[in-house]
């Protein structure tokens, strides 16, 4: 079979690549072509745009770049034409991808959707287009199914695929540390984004937070897409290390995380790390989103719970003093610490055991015989 694939950021790359490996498991003759980052080409096929050239994050970060925007929606439309596969898998990333499922569509390719876009949170309308071009949704939260009811359209859920990309075994601290060159120190970690955006805003004040604990070490899980320059003129002369591509064995050598809201949230707790969530954007987009979201919380961790199980620090409550007092809280209360804990098991449970990607391979195998 023929799999074209379009995954827009650092998570839809690690997710689509397990998808890819689960898939070559049911189908000795899948060929790939795709739109992604290193891990989905590290599974083999041709890689046509890489996410990190087309990652564009907030209302005005978006609109100042629609030119380059429109650009590469032209060019993937083309590309699925020339490629012609058996099937397109969209990953997440709405915006890009619903409108290559509306054009897919309309050419008569076979649609699927893996891992659902957070429609229940903001742009709801955007279900019916769903209904009208996907032929198969994938669904990672329990939650899902009831809002997809609630509009007549019927979806898979597979369970969680973090589950399936996290190994919770831990490496020798002694190593790791050697291998970084970390102090004896405990570890906190940071956790400031994927996006040029979010390490602008986020990072300063992350950092500023650090100074206030100079007992502890502060260690930087740095996107993959990101160069170190780009951290680099924040941290000057503070003691900081980077670290690239192995965010969960930090996490998991970590005593808390401090994370920006996304998907990091929720492999932080599956890894059961205490942590905080912050979150600050531009003023204009932070605006409209204020007046788009229909979540009362921005984490997954409290969405999927469905209340408060860790803090969070949007826009104007992103201070230091904030942050500092929080994390005092995580790191000095027993009681509070463990109490977070307790809920991350009960998070684990509800999100199910591992097999997502193998479950959603052979669906879409089956389903293309």
């Amino acid at each position: 079979m023929k799999y074209y694939i379009t995954a827009g950021e650092a998570s839809g790359d690690l997710h689509a690549s397990n998808l890819m490996k689960a898939l070559k498991n049911f189908d000795s003759n899948a060929k790939f072509r795709f739109s992604g980052g290193d891990l989905m080409q590290e599974q083999g096929g041709t890689l046509v745009r890489h996410y990190k050239d087309t990652a564009y994050m907030g209302f005005l970060d978006v609109f100042i770049h629609l030119p380059a925007i429109f650009k590469n929606i032209k060019f993937i439309k083309q590309d699925i034409l020339n490629y012609n596969p058996d099937v397109i898998i969209l990953v997440d990333y709405p915006g890009f991808n619903l409108r290559i499922a509306e054009f897919a569509h309309n050419k008569g390719f076979k649609v699927y959707y893996y891992i659902s876009p957070k429609i229940w949170a903001w742009k709801q309308s955007r279900v019916h287009k769903i209904k009208a071009f996907i032929d198969k949704m994938f669904i990672i939260f329990p939650f899902e199914k009831d809002f997809y009811k609630k509009y007549d359209y019927e979806v898979e859920y597979i369970g969680n695929p973090i589950l399936d990309a996290i190994d919770t075994a831990k490496s020798d601290i002694t190593e790791f540390s050697k291998i970084y060159d970390l102090s004896k120190n405990k570890i906190i970690a940071l956790l400031p984004g994927s996006r040029k955006q979010e390490i602008k805003h986020n990072f300063p004040i992350m950092l500023k937070v650090a100074e206030r604990f100079p007992e502890y070490q502060f260690v930087v899980a740095a996107a993959p897409s990101l160069d170190k320059e780009i951290f680099y003129k924040h941290i000057k002369h503070k003691d900081i290390k980077l670290i690239y591509n192995d965010t969960y064995e930090l996490l998991k050598h970590s005593e808390a995380a401090i994370v920006t809201s996304g998907t990091a949230t929720l492999e932080t707790a599956i890894l059961n790390i205490p942590e905080l969530v912050c979150y600050k954007g531009d003023s204009l987009s932070f605006q409209i989103a204020k007046r788009l979201v229909k979540v009362d919380y921005i984490s997954l961790v409290n969405l999927v719970m469905q209340k408060e199980v860790i803090k969070e620090f949007i826009q104007y409550d992103m201070t230091t003093e904030n942050i500092v007092n929080e994390l005092k809280l995580i790191l000095e209360d027993t009681v509070y610490r463990n109490t977070m804990l307790s809920e991350f098991e009960n998070l684990r449970n509800i999100l199910g055991g591992k097999g997502a990607s193998k479950r959603t391979a052979e669906i879409i195998f089956k389903s293309l015989q």
